[in-house]
């Protein structure tokens, strides 16, 4: 067994912090990322690893073709293929929860072997929490299958996941064989069809309804103590003040109102603290008004309804000469249905919105959009209040009164993924209730012609995959099928910052002999166990280590020592590599593994341990049938 040589201990030091980081979140991954690279270009004369070496990953085919393929996904999607296919389902299964489930995993895990699996389960969401509230089916029974069967389906081909562009980078490197467009098709159809029989048999039966199918909004997010109605009294001080002027950026009551009860203290007058309390509403001789887009000054007699909870109502109600109704009234159908622009919406903070790790007090949703946020779901926990200083993250699913316009473009500019609301968001699903679904129009022949003829390029071996689909998206651009600036704000840029940012650790790992000793150490295992298990240990592991920090970390770490374990062992790297590759794209155990799991955490309702209880079966069944079909198709 080799030494450990300085430099591997500085690297391995590395590691260590960044996982930390990984799994704590005190920094931003893609910062975490950056920060690996920075530390390992300082530290060159021991990681070996130059400044210019250090930034090579930002010009690595795999980010390179990572960056356009996000282009390439956004124009199909736009051209509205996916919208399309989703109708279709809607017509097809006529409402039978076991037909939907079937279409709904089968059309996703075929469509994220060749688009980007992220817009594919960000437009099936809404379609999905549309479908179950018309057909009485719970969305929690179906969201989970949703994205597991996305992550399926990225096994099946060079595109379908970011992590098998990654990997193959790394075969090139370490092997000189980089994987072919269909390289992983004949195990990936095969983990497909595996866990597609899964998720329609055992796993139907262990994924949990935590949401009711007939639940409204105010019940789904427990807000019957939290919304109520006040009456203006005639001597309220709030009387020929409109909302604006009476509440401040934060939708808090403004503390500067007139008010009876300010003392003196030193001489200057001391300001009461504001109540967190939302005005929502405005109810005036059987007309609804929406709070934040009216500018009528309030009236003796106008009914407010309001959110907060009921120490904040009963406070607001007596500094401002309120009269408190009964909280019973305060229904969905009341938010939802009064002839105002404002609607109830649900969205989700997804991995590259723009508000991550900012407080909504920061973002002002309120002043900006007409946006207010009546509760936050995060997990198992329903925040209903103090809202301001809420860090928003990943997965986060709000509950918004918002106009329509606006929670469109919240959604278009990439704030948040709208996951459920008015019918006039989602057309595609409600179209289907009154006629036959849409056909795909001219439109989309130009970005699925573009997307094949990438393909087929690439497949055929006549350019590299990351110059066929350089020029697939010059050609979207230039036949109009989709702009440049859209083009640009398609690119998850986080997601290339976290992959050039740790590409160079593996390289380090591999100049400093990390990756060696760490092989050697596993190979010693070797000696117990034949090959074969040892391959299947590899997948258990690196599976496990996805599903704790990011799938793109684990393969920059677990890549080379398994190609060195292999070695160590005196058998082909090649299906060691592959394995991990495999394993990194189906990290089922927790809603943090993946994207796709934290998007449908908040709409389904879930829990974490959720995760892994319809996962682990699942993930040990793909360890053996993995394991086995990479040994079968790459022999040991």
């Amino acid at each position: 067994m080799a030494a450990l040589s300085t430099g591997a201990l500085v690297v391995f030091a590395l590691v260590a912090v960044a996982l930390t980081l990984f799994v704590t979140e005190w920094l931003p991954p893609d910062m975490t990322a950056v920060a690996v690279l920075v530390s390992l270009a300082v530290l060159e004369p021991y990681t070996g690893v130059p400044a210019r070496e250090a930034i090579a990953g930002f010009a690595s085919p795999a980010v390179v073709t990572i960056v356009v393929m996000y282009i390439l996904s956004a124009g199909v999607e736009q051209a509205g293929v996916v919208d399309w296919l989703g109708a279709r389902l809607a017509a097809l299964t006529g409402g039978d929860e076991r037909r939907l489930l079937a279409a709904i995993v089968g059309t996703t895990g075929v469509s994220a072997g060749f688009v980007n699996n992220t817009p594919i389960v960000a437009v099936f969401i809404p379609l999905v929490t549309g479908l179950s509230e018309r057909y009485g089916i719970s969305p929690s029974k179906l969201l989970l299958p949703l994205s597991f069967a996305a992550m399926l389906g990225g096994t099946l081909t060079l595109v379908g996941t970011t992590t098998n562009l990654l990997a193959s980078d790394i075969s090139r490197e370490l092997l000189n064989e980089p994987f072919s467009m269909f390289t992983l098709t004949p195990v990936g159809v095969v983990v497909l069809l595996v866990g597609v029989g899964y998720l329609l048999t055992v796993g139907r039966a262990l994924v949990p309804e935590r949401i009711h199918p007939f639940a409204d909004f105010t019940e789904e997010f427990d807000m019957d103590r939290h919304l109520a109605q006040v009456t203006v009294r005639e001597s309220s001080p709030l009387v020929g003040l409109t909302v604006a002027e009476a509440l401040d950026d934060d939708g808090v009551v403004d503390p500067d109102w007139p008010d009876t009860e300010r003392v003196v203290a030193d001489g200057e007058p001391a300001v009461p603290a504001p109540i967190d309390v939302d005005v929502l509403q405005i109810d005036r001789d059987g007309e609804s008004f929406f709070a934040t887009a009216t500018d009528r000054p309030l009236e003796p007699g106008d009914v407010l309804t309001v959110r907060g909870s009921t120490q904040a109502v009963n406070q607001f109600g007596e500094r401002y000469g309120l009269r408190q109704l009964h909280r019973e009234s305060v229904t969905e159908e009341l938010l939802a249905e009064s002839g105002h622009p404002g609607v109830l919406a649900e969205a989700v903070v997804h991995g590259d919105s723009r508000l991550l790790g900012r407080t909504l007090g920061d973002v002002g949703l309120r002043s900006r959009f007409d946006v207010t946020v009546l509760a936050i779901r995060r997990g198992d926990t329903v925040v209903r209040e103090g809202f301001a200083d809420v860090e928003l993250a990943a997965g986060d699913t709000l509950l918004l009164q918002t106009p329509v316009d606006e929670i469109a473009h919240l959604g278009e500019e990439g704030y948040l993924v709208i996951t459920e609301g008015p019918a006039e968001l989602f057309d595609a699903v409600h179209d289907e209730a009154e006629g036959p679904p849409p056909t795909l129009g001219r439109r989309a022949l130009v970005p699925l012609g573009v997307l094949v003829a990438v393909i087929a390029l690439a497949a055929a071996g006549v350019v590299q995959i990351y110059i066929a689909a350089l020029g697939g998206v010059v050609a979207m651009v230039a036949t109009g099928a989709l702009s440049a600036s859209r083009a640009y704000d398609a690119v998850s840029w986080n997601v290339v910052f976290l992959l050039a940012g740790l590409l160079p650790l593996g390289a380090a790992m591999q100049a400093t002999g990390g990756a060696a000793f760490v092989g050697s150490l596993l190979a010693a295992v070797a000696g117990v166990v034949p090959p074969l298990v040892l391959l299947g240990l590899f997948y258990l592991l690196t599976a496990v280590l996805a599903s704790v920090i990011t799938p793109v970390a684990t393969v920059v770490l677990m890549a080379p020592i398994a190609v060195a374990t292999a070695r160590d062992v005196g058998v082909d790297g090649t299906p060691f590599l592959l394995v991990v590759t495999f394993a990194v794209a189906t990290a089922f155990l927790t809603p943090i593994g993946y994207q796709t799991n934290l998007m449908v955490y908040g709409p389904g309702g879930y829990r974490f341990s959720d995760y892994a209880r319809v996962g682990a079966p699942l993930q040990a069944l793909l360890c053996v049938v993995t394991t086995l079909a990479v040994a079968v198709v790459w022999p040991l």
